[in-house]
């Protein structure tokens, strides 16, 4: 007897959804009065200390200002979502590609699960530029890279390796695809990773956080499924895969910190 397998539930996404509900709703949600007797009247709030150190005390209104604080969002958040919303929507280029070109129905089937992943990750990602537009911490199109051009993102196919791909078929195109779609996964982890590293925002760490846990256990699969082709077509040379930094098609995300 045949048994399917079963994939993981992506809890991280149901909660992504909920939160970009949020931050659609709280561009135009007035915000309501606050009770000043309360907060006077409140106790105070326990601040963990650095390790080593005893905890301390914040009153009710400076753990308010610390927590907005927290939260505003930074340069480096504005970077990560706007090129990340580039770098998924090359990414479903990719996957359409794969209904009528590959070959081997496990490829559709991934191809179909990264669609369904990343097609709502850019619908919160925009949601969030939206809620943050005008932010003075935004530094614009153009980011710190001085332009596009200048900056590819680890991972990016080229426009040749896309024309390559849109013209392959069969095993030839579920090769290609793995190879490419492999490198891309790890670009986008690095990315990730890169903004968790000084993230205060919580929605970017939510969305770095899902797009680290996912994309790593989809290049475990795409690494299974290119070992079943590797007999038949050979794996492209390192010029063309070379892991997350692209193999000098261009300088990775660089975000500064802090």
């Amino acid at each position: 007897m045949t048994r399917r397998r079963r994939f993981p539930v992506r809890t991280g996404a149901v909660a992504l959804f909920a939160l970009s509900a949020l931050l659609l709703a709280g561009c135009t949600a007035d915000p309501a009065p606050a009770d000043e007797a309360a907060g006077q009247d409140a106790p105070p709030v326990i601040a963990p200390g650095r390790p080593g150190e005893p905890a301390g005390t914040l009153s009710p209104e400076e753990a308010r200002e610390a927590g907005e604080a927290a939260a505003e969002p930074a340069a480096p958040d504005f970077v990560f979502m706007r090129m990340m919303v580039e770098h998924h929507e090359q990414a479903l280029v990719m996957t359409e590609l794969a209904g009528s070109r590959a070959g081997d129905d496990r490829v559709r089937r991934l191809a179909r699960r990264v669609a369904a992943a990343q097609g709502p990750e850019i619908d919160v990602m925009n949601a969030w530029l939206t809620r943050h537009a005008g932010h003075p911490a935004d530094p614009g199109e153009h980011g710190e890279h001085g332009g596009h051009e200048e900056a590819r993102m680890p991972g990016m196919a080229s426009e040749e390796e896309l024309a390559e791909l849109a013209a392959a078929r069969g095993e030839a195109f579920d090769a290609l695809f793995l190879d490419l779609m492999s490198r891309h996964h790890e670009g986008g982890v690095l990315m990730a990773a890169d903004v968790l590293a000084g993230t205060g925002d919580v929605m970017v760490e939510q969305l770095a956080n899902d797009i680290l846990a996912t994309q790593t256990v989809e290049i475990e699969r795409m690494a299974d499924l290119r070992r079943a082709v590797w007999s038949r077509t050979p794996r492209r040379g390192p010029a063309a895969v070379s892991g997350a930094r692209g193999a000098g098609r261009g300088s990775p995300c660089r975000v500064r910190r802090r």
